[in-house]
């Protein structure tokens, strides 16, 4: 009768955690570029996080729903866009 496989790992602990922490960063190659490139959508928004002054957030959600669209449209004048 043959002896199962052991289940230990025979390298140290560095190498198992420095082996999984490489395999869950690596990021997977980039696929090949498409024929032609998507078209992007002209109006389409991010999600960002954004830290704001108290009083800068209770000004524009004073005015109930909206108060997001209201900053963006704020900071797109101050920009000039």
């Amino acid at each position: 009768m043959a002896n199962p496989p052991s289940r230990r790992f025979t390298g140290s602990a560095r190498e198992a955690a420095e082996a999984a922490f490489k395999s869950a960063t690596t990021k997977p190659a980039a696929p090949a570029p498409a024929a032609k490139p998507a078209a992007s959508l002209p109006a389409a928004r991010e999600m960002v996080t954004l830290r704001l002054d108290r009083a800068v957030l209770e000004h524009f959600q004073q005015e109930g729903p909206g108060w997001q669209d209201r900053i963006n449209l704020a900071l797109r004048k101050a920009a000039g866009l």
